[in-house]
Order: C-alpha cells, then sequence, then structure tokens
C-alpha cells in the first residue's frame, strides 16, 4: 500500500503521523511511504533522513493525499485537508469528532475511511492509541499548572511544591484515568497536596495503592468535586467519556466559590471541555480569565514536546498502521480492537458516542463493512 504523511498544518503542531523509524519499518513490510517535505522538521528530522529510511518527499500537500491509499497523520484534519480525502481511501489519525460537526460533515462528504487513534481499543479494555499522549498531557498538565500559577502569568503566586514553612498548591485532579494519574505522578513528585476524585471505586484503590498514601483519593459525587474545586490553587480536569463529548463537570457559578487567580487546566478540551467556561486555547496564548479564574484549555498539549510526543505515539500506532497498510479494510474486519476505531465509513458515522453527541445516526461498523 502507499503510505501518504503529509505535514501538520494545525495551529503550533509540530508533531509528525510516521518518524523515520516507523517509515523504514512500513518499507521493510513492502509498502511504499511518500512523506511531505518538511513533515519531520518539529522534530528534528529533515527530508534527508526520510529518504534515508526509504521514503519519497513530496512537495505538497497535494501530492501526498492525491497518491496515498492511507493517509497517517497526528492531529484531525483541517477543512483544507479533508477535501483532499476521497472514497476508498483510509485516514489514520485522532479525530475527536464528537464536539466537531464540521469535521464530521467533511469526513462524511468525502467518503473516506476514517480510523481514529482515540477509539482504538485493547484485551483490557484501555485505549493503547490515546494512551501515550494522555500520559504526556497529564504530565505537562502539571508545568502547565505551575507556570500559570505565577503572578507574572496572572496566577495567585504560589509554588506548587511549596518550602518549608510555607504550604504547598493544592491540587485537584477530576479523574482517575491516564491522564489523571500522570498528574498526580507529576504534582506529588513536587511536593503538591492533592487528591484524586473519581466514580470507579476498584479505580480509586488502584490509585491508593499505587501513590501509598501521597495522594488522597474520593469519590466523585457532586458534593466532592464542589468541595476539592472551592479549595484548590490548581484543577485539573482529566475526565474521558470514549468518543463522546466531555460531560460539564464545573460550572460558570461554580467559579464565584473557588479561590481568586486559580488555575482551571482542562486536559479533555479537545472532547468539548470538562469545565463549562472552557475554550480552546493555543500554546501562544495558553490562558484566559474568567471570573478571576486563570483557565489554561491548549487542545494539543503534546505539540509543545513533539519529539517526545511522536516517538511516543508511534511506538503506539505502529502496529495498527501496519495492519491496514498490509490488510487494507480486512485488518478491520478481523480486528474488533481495531474496528472500534472506526468513526466514519463510506459516508456513514460508525461510532455510536459520535453520533448521540452530535444528534445523528450511526451504523454498526461491522454492518457498514459488510455493505
Amino acid at each position: 500500500m502507499r503510505i501518504g504523511v503529509p505535514k501538520e498544518i494545525k495551529v503550533e503542531e509540530y508533531r509528525v503521523g510516521l518518524t523515520p523509524a516507523s517509515v523504514r519499518e512500513y518499507v521493510a513490510h513492502g509498502h511504499e511511504v511518500v512523506v511531505q517535505r518538511g513533515a519531520g522538521d518539529g522534530i528534528g528530522a529533515g527530508d534527508d533522513v526520510y529518504t534515508q529510511a526509504g521514503a519519497r518527499i513530496a512537495d505538497t500537500a497535494e501530492e501526498v493525499f492525491s497518491v496515498g491509499e492511507m493517509i497517517v497523520k497526528v492531529k484531525e484534519p483541517q477543512p483544507s485537508e479533508w477535501i483532499k480525502l476521497r472514497e476508498g481511501q483510509i485516514l489514520f489519525t485522532y479525530l475527536h469528532l464528537a464536539p466537531d460537526v464540521p469535521q464530521t460533515a467533511g469526513l462524511i462528504a468525502s467518503g473516506c475511511t476514517a480510523v481514529a487513534y482515540e477509539t482504538v481499543t485493547d484485551a483490557h479494555g484501555g485505549l493503547p492509541l490515546l494512551a501515550p499522549m494522555s500520559e504526556v498531557a497529564g504530565r505537562l498538565a502539571i508545568e502547565a499548572a505551575g507556570a500559570a500559577l505565577r503572578k507574572s502569568a496572572a496566577g495567585m503566586g504560589k509554588l506548587l511544591g511549596g518550602v518549608p514553612g510555607v504550604p504547598p498548591a493544592r491540587v485537584a485532579i477530576i479523574g482517575g484515568g491516564v491522564v489523571g494519574t500522570h498528574a498526580a505522578r507529576m504534582a506529588a513528585g513536587l511536593g503538591s497536596d492533592v487528591t484524586i476524585l473519581d466514580r470507579s471505586l476498584p479505580r480509586l484503590r488502584a490509585l491508593d495503592d499505587l501513590f501509598i498514601g501521597r495522594v488522597r483519593t474520593r469519590y466523585a459525587t457532586l458534593e466532592a468535586i464542589e468541595q476539592e474545586v472551592f479549595a484548590a490553587d490548581v484543577v485539573i480536569g482529566a475526565v474521558l467519556v470514549p468518543g463522546a463529548a466531555a460531560p460539564k463537570l464545573v460550572s460558570r457559578a461554580q467559579l464565584a466559590g473557588m479561590k481568586r487567580r486559580a488555575v482551571l487546566v482542562d486536559v479533555a478540551i479537545d472532547q468539548g471541555g470538562c469545565f463549562e467556561t472552557s475554550k480552546a486555547t493555543t500554546h501562544q496564548a495558553p490562558t484566559y480569565l474568567v471570573d478571576e479564574v486563570v483557565h489554561y484549555c491548549v487542545a494539543n498539549m503534546p505539540g509543545a514536546v513533539p519529539v517526545t510526543s511522536s516517538h511516543a505515539l508511534n511506538h503506539a500506532t505502529l502496529p495498527f498502521g501496519l495492519a491496514l497498510a498490509s490488510k487494507g479494510l480486512r485488518a478491520l474486519v478481523e480486528d474488533p480492537h481495531l474496528r472500534a476505531g472506526l468513526n466514519v465509513h463510506r459516508g456513514r458515522i460508525t461510532n455510536r458516542a459520535v453520533a448521540e453527541s452530535q444528534h445523528l445516526s450511526a451504523v454498526m461498523p461491522e454492518e457498514a463493512l459488510a455493505s
């Protein structure tokens, strides 16, 4: 199969769909890889490195999309990209369709087969292609919170870990999944006073064992969330409903009960955000104020560390991408975990959570692939 790797064009996105090491693997498996000129610049991989790995360099995105039987990206296609997609073409990337009506319509109109990293599953019920970026985002969330707490950044002027004789910042993490766990690991490592809230008792027990008393755990009732949010200097929104829009867990009215210049970090912003007042921001202008509360809502947090992120992502996506390249649609038929990643196929939505978020109808992936 011919694999196309366009340069990412979303604002401040420096990751790349395939690293040179991954290109070498595809080529070794008998596939042709076409990489857009400059696609790897953000990770320090020049065109010559891709050429040495066996790729052919294309001058334009138009050429990549026109010749590629499968397009491998990182971020969701932008308007100028989804109009280049076509029926029979496989798109393999993050999509986050639930809150994105225009992109959904664009993919439906294209007729392509769109497989979303974030809904591919594994035998343990996990999301293996989302996990590496969740790990990065969870760790970055605490770095971002520490920077946003500084007075020069409009924060309250508190150090996350405190110093002897001065209490540390209090950090509330809503969601005990991969993002929440890694955020807690970073925050506790810096000496912060950390609480994780989650609605899964088995998960809370696992977190309690993992952190051996260094982190408090609380069952996430509405009352518990409100108490922790009001007491916190930093709140990390780390909730995930696979494929669906994130639930709104902190309302605009509740901001009035928070500390002045406390920080909200919304890691769920790609799925619409878990705070009512969240709106997507960029690395260049990452924060804004609402009712004297600092909001950090960068929609592609791992893009700030593209070297780490690109390699971590490629390690996870490579086996699935190779299966798609070798078997085409048959890979989706044979592997139920890869099939769970199918969001749009030949003009039809095949992910129920996406469809429900947009009040549209969906077909089962098995039915769509059989037709």
